[in-house]
């Protein structure tokens, strides 16, 4: 499947009113997993990417090129669709262009930009801090303008919950539509009633972050649908049950006890080999043997 079709079927899934779930990747072993299980989307988490990446927190560290590096290894070992964040777009107008045009050469069906102050921090933490309205709407008029594939997805994050309150957020996210935004992500709505609120004000694809432990409510994928929504990511649920995992068997290694009691736990090692590749070495060994 090319880029460009893949864009074509991520679009045409956000508009067919079924809720797309969408996991969270952040290494090369997560992307390919994932990419073996018929979703219909994955989701590139900052604050995972750059955790394996840099093993720093997602607090405005990354640069573009560190991004867009990740971007083209991930979307490279994948098949399906790749929505790729890309924090506040590393700068001013200017790098807005310059960071579609690297995300959508590098594969991604779409990318998520966002109104924070530079440097950005973590969405669900504390501290996040907006531009101006006018400021994140001039950026998504030059992100549209900068695509080449009109299938591109562009979606549109506001942090102003938190901070300015429900209504101010919605009144964002309503300007970021009218500039062009195909999706509209209100970050961090604290309740149930809060969710629905955002269903009801808009008529177009929505998105919403289900974090655990985070500040949103943990509904169901359908109830998401019912209440309006069209994608949920979970960006920290592939990364929070590695870092547990590796605890565990770190620990039993630490006390002496060795392996064999968490084996039962992990994916055997013919199967990570297959799941890397091997099988096409050790084919390509054969057929140049000596």
């Amino acid at each position: 499947m090319t880029a460009n079709s893949r864009r074509q079927a991520l679009k045409a899934r956000l508009n067919s009113g079924e809720i797309v779930v969408a996991p969270g990747i952040f290494d090369m072993i997560s992307v390919r997993l994932a990419d073996t299980m018929n979703f219909d989307c994955l989701y590139m988490t900052g604050f995972g990417t750059v955790a394996s990446y840099l093993g720093e927190p997602d607090a405005g560290l990354a640069t573009y090129t560190d991004m867009v590096n990740r971007v083209t290894a991930f979307c490279g070992a994948a098949t399906t669709p790749l929505v790729c964040d890309a924090d506040t777009g590393y700068g001013g107008l200017l790098n807005m262009a310059h960071t579609i045009r690297g995300y959508e050469r590098a594969g991604a069906a779409g990318i998520q930009i966002e109104d924070q102050e530079f440097p950005k921090k973590c969405g669900h933490t504390p501290g996040r801090r907006v531009i101006p309205t006018a400021d994140m709407v001039k950026k998504i008029q030059v992100a549209t303008e900068a695509r080449e594939d009109k299938d591109f997805q562009i979606i549109a994050r506001t942090d102003a919950r938190t901070t300015l309150g429900l209504d101010e957020a919605l009144r964002r996210g309503e300007a970021y539509a009218k500039a062009g935004a195909d999706v509209v992500f209100i970050e961090s709505p604290e309740t149930v009633e809060e969710l629905e609120t955002i269903g009801k004000t808009f008529d177009m694809p929505l998105l919403v972050n289900v974090v655990e432990g985070g500040r949103t409510p943990q509904l169901t994928p359908a109830e998401l649908q019912e209440l309006g929504f069209s994608i949920a990511i979970y960006p920290s649920a592939g990364f929070l049950s590695v870092a547990r995992a590796l605890e565990n068997v770190y620990g039993e290694i630490k006390a002496l006890k060795g392996t064999t009691g968490a084996e039962a736990s992990m994916m055997s090692f013919k199967a990570m080999c297959e799941l890397m590749g091997f099988q096409s070495v050790w084919d390509f060994d054969r057929a140049h043997a000596d």
